[in-house]
């Protein structure tokens, strides 16, 4: 039984008249998930996930490996450090420069702290040597921590200099066979940020650095985004302005009926053809055992920065709100304060409910807790959970000592107070479970 009383989760407690004028905070998901105990700061631009922080974070990953072998991706790890020449013999050693973070062993070999690893992922297949034309396609991933010498930190999770990000990379025999699976791969990244289920904004990209001559992004609007999407409302046609004049649709070339947006990058796909596998020698072994340069494709998914970008998209100035899918908690239970008459006569009420709801429904298994911080007052803690954004909180009062007993249930998303017995919650919550479907309706253009 997850109880909150054993959670590592420091909030700090807001006054009614005071001000937050911290310069560090530059989004309110920053400030948020700083006084309500979900990340804590470790150093410009690094935080420490905490273990509320954390449980969403592994929803995030379990939505990600599902998608991703649902379409034979295969999980690996590459290593964090790799060597320099990598990216030199690929020419983004100078195209990246100040952002690639370097440091030099003992015997003055240089490393880069890997921000991606196109090179490293080449470099393991030119390893092997020549591979059959039938081994392929080929795709490999990893969900591991990045790192980019950012000039300046900002937005909390957002923008970092430490993150969490998938990154698959995918070989291929020819171009057409490349083609074919960077839709697969696109069309697995419109699942993933349906199943998150906040709105997002798929655009034409830019390949940037990167290279390639194909190139899809995934937006949240926000309007603390440092991207900037046209869209077009005459033909829902979507693109970075940074490919396309500012005024004008490219491809039906409207220029009233537009608007142009912030947003945050949470996901970018790129076809990348011979780029990295030519220069580090990734080849394959055709029908006549001759050797030919494989086509590769380049996909990540900023996974922490999700965490951060959902939170500035859906919260207030002063409680955070989760997407269901992601949420650390759906449900808490709140029991009466410690000695008060409540308490005397309702036992282990709380407890009993807790594994009621569980039983009756399974999809909630794990995503209870029992607000069992009984030192404290139903209204401070009743406050905490609103402000951490766990969707339905119910409360054990007066109305609990009835036979049978009634549950203040308080849904924080649609902004409804109830007093349902229990057969009555576990039909609001099975009817209410996932946010209102407009407000989550995917633009997935």
């Amino acid at each position: 039984m997850e109880r909150l009383s054993k959670v590592f989760q420091p909030i700090t407690a807001i006054g009614k008249n005071h001000q937050r004028t911290h310069k560090d905070f530059t989004s309110k998901s920053h400030r948020l998930m700083i006084e309500l105990g979900i990340i804590q700061q470790a150093l410009p631009g690094c935080f420490h996930i905490l273990p509320m922080g954390l449980r969403a974070l592994n929803k995030i990953v379990n939505i990600v490996d599902e998608e991703m072998q649902r379409i034979g991706g295969q999980k690996t790890c590459f290593p964090t450090l790799v060597k320099s020449n990598l990216w030199e013999r690929s020419g983004r050693a100078v195209e990246m420069g100040p952002e690639l973070i370097t440091l030099n062993d003992r015997h003055d070999q240089k490393y880069i702290l890997g921000p991606t690893h196109e090179e490293t992922a080449a470099n393991l297949i030119s390893t092997l040597g020549t591979t059959s034309y039938k081994k392929f396609p080929l795709l490999l991933y990893q969900i591991t921590s990045k790192f980019r010498d950012e000039l300046k930190p900002r937005f909390g999770l957002i923008r970092g200099r430490e993150f969490l990000m998938k990154d698959m990379y995918s070989f291929d025999v020819d171009q057409e066979n490349a083609l074919k699976t960077y839709n697969t791969i696109c069309q697995s990244y419109d699942r993933v940020f349906q199943r998150i289920g906040v709105d997002f904004v798929k655009v034409l990209g830019d390949s940037g650095a990167m290279g390639g001559n194909l190139s899809h992004e995934y937006h949240y609007p926000a309007a603390i985004g440092d991207d900037k999407i046209l869209l077009c409302h005459q033909c829902n046609h979507a693109t970075n302005t940074e490919l396309t004049g500012k005024h004008k649709c490219s491809k039906c070339g409207e220029s009233e009926n537009i608007s142009i947006e912030s947003a945050i990058e949470v996901g970018h796909t790129f076809l990348l053809g011979d780029k990295y596998s030519k220069p580090l020698k990734s080849v394959y072994l055709n029908e006549n055992g001759k050797p030919e340069d494989l086509q590769m494709g380049s996909y990540g998914i900023g996974v922490s920065r999700i965490l951060g970008a959902v939170l500035e998209c859906l919260s207030s100035e002063e409680e955070l709100r989760w997407p269901d899918s992601i949420a650390p908690y759906n449900v808490v239970i709140i029991t009466p304060k410690k000695g008060s008459k409540e308490d005397q006569l309702i036992g282990n009420l709380g407890e009993n409910l807790y594994r009621n709801l569980e039983s009756f429904m399974p999809n909630l298994k794990n995503d209870i807790i029992l607000d069992d911080r009984t030192e404290w007052t139903i209204g401070r803690r009743l406050l905490d959970c609103k402000r951490t954004g766990i969707r339905y909180i119910i409360v054990l009062n007066k109305n609990s000592c009835e036979t049978p007993p009634r549950y203040e249930l308080n849904d924080i998303v649609k902004n409804v107070q109830l007093n349902l017995h229990e057969s009555d919650i576990v039909s609001y919550i099975n009817k209410n479970g996932q946010l209102d479907n407009e407000r989550l309706k995917s633009s997935s253009n």
